[in-house]
């Protein structure tokens, strides 16, 4: 499995498999009346988070540290089940601990039956409570990484 950071150049695949997905699923327009656009995203990777694409083009990541979020997380529907998105996961919380965050936290769609929720649950994040947006708040203490360790 191989993790790059993510690039203005890969923005376009972004969008792309963002738009692909089958749960949580939104238009571009959709996004764009929240506020996600690529020149959006653009600014935030070029100021306060960090993001990574995986093995070809198959996921990718965001994390900011502004707020110690984990801003987006999304894998292509072809390439579920391979690993990519705890790998992702575990990459974003280790930034944003790098970054000094002593939690992460992140919004999924309130419905329990989703598996993003199943998910995070099982990658030890843990319920915090529902947000304005009607969206369901994670939460997740993070580790400091050691001294000399990336």
């Amino acid at each position: 499995m191989i993790l790059r950071p993510v690039t203005r150049a890969d923005i376009p695949t972004l969008f792309e498999i963002r738009l692909a997905v089958r749960e949580n699923a939104m238009t571009a327009a959709d996004l764009a009346a929240n506020g996600v656009t690529p020149a959006a995203v653009a600014a935030m990777l070029a100021t306060t988070a960090a993001g990574w694409i995986a093995d070809a083009d198959a996921g990718f990541a965001i994390a900011d540290a502004e707020d110690g979020s984990l801003f987006a997380l999304f894998i292509r529907p072809a390439c579920e089940g391979r690993g990519l998105g705890l790998a992702l996961l575990r990459q974003a919380e280790a930034w944003l601990a790098s970054q000094g965050w002593r939690e992460a936290w992140l919004l999924t769609g309130a419905d329990p039956a989703l598996r993003a929720q199943r998910f995070y649950r099982a990658a030890g994040w843990r319920v915090a409570g529902g947000a304005p947006s009607g969206e369901q708040r994670f939460t997740r203490a993070l580790s400091r990484p050691l001294r000399g360790v990336p």
